[in-house]
């Protein structure tokens, strides 16, 4: 592994980790794949401790922001180790092109479904736009009131 080339790649999945949240999986994997020829199952593996030791950096720094939810994290990363053993059972025992190609329609539903949030107009309803909890109750549509708005 030509070693400059996996540091620019750790350094790509990191940042995307850091702006996106999505521990660098999105890069790492097809990265170890296409460029450093790995295997699917390798790569998958291998971007797992990955992801961890990055998560771990994202959430030191996040959290000094008031940015990190302990509760939902807390349940989630404890109830998360059953859907492993379930999933590393299953990319053992799977085709690796299976695993590529389930690995290829997850990423194009996940954008497709990035995109739709995009493009989507906010829905009022939706809390979207609400204002943080205790900033007080969030002003009422229609025209300015008060001296500027009569």
């Amino acid at each position: 592994m030509d070693l400059a080339l996996a540091a620019l790649l750790c350094a790509l999945g990191g940042c995307v980790a850091g702006l996106i949240g999505v521990g660098g999986g999105i890069i790492f994997v097809p990265a170890m794949t296409i460029v450093l020829s790995k295997g699917q199952v390798e790569a998958e593996a291998t971007s797992l401790l990955m992801i961890a030791l990055v998560s771990l950096v994202g959430t030191w720094r996040q959290k000094r922001y008031g940015n990190v939810n302990l509760r939902d994290a807390l349940l989630i990363g404890l109830l998360s180790p059953v859907g492993v053993v379930i999933g590393v059972v299953a990319a053992n025992n799977l085709p690796e092109r299976a695993l590529r190609i389930g690995f290829a329609i997850l990423l194009l539903y996940m954008a497709a479904r990035l995109l739709r949030r995009v493009f989507t107009p906010d829905d009022p309803g939706s809390g979207a736009s609400s204002p943080p909890a205790g900033a007080g109750p969030a002003p009422a549509p229609g025209p300015p009131s008060g001296p500027a708005g009569s």
